[in-house]
């Protein structure tokens, strides 16, 4: 939809050439950090190793919630102009961020996990 219908439906609704670029960009964005992130949700969903690393289900879950918030508030920009508020997308990123240390942290020291106190296995 994005490379094909968008265009003339923001042209349609009376935005200028600088403003359905800057949508479509944003569209663009949106729909590549989905993919790549839905790719490591799918991954870790696939790998054996998920169901004994409290830590991989939870950036799993981060990774979803990321998505969500990022992924969606852009495309409420792109699709209906407007947003809920202005910190979604940030933090919808920020969430995505978090959760490749904890992915890492959970390659890095298979055999332990986080155990709630926030602290790192020593």
């Amino acid at each position: 939809m994005g490379s094909h219908s968008l265009p003339k439906r923001l042209q349609d609704a009376g935005l200028n050439e600088v403003q359905v670029q800057k949508k479509i960009g944003q569209c663009e964005i949106a729909v590549k950090y989905q993919m790549y992130h839905s790719l490591a949700v799918l991954s870790l969903g696939l790998c054996p190793a998920t169901a004994t690393r409290k830590s991989w289900k939870f950036a799993g879950g981060l990774f979803f919630v990321g998505i969500g918030l990022f992924s969606g508030g852009l495309y409420s920009m792109v699709f209906f102009d407007q947003i809920g508020h202005w910190s979604i997308v940030p933090l919808g990123g920020a969430t995505m961020m978090l959760s490749w240390p904890i992915v890492a942290i959970g390659a890095i020291f298979p055999n332990k996990s986080l155990n709630g106190t926030g602290k790192l296995p020593t």
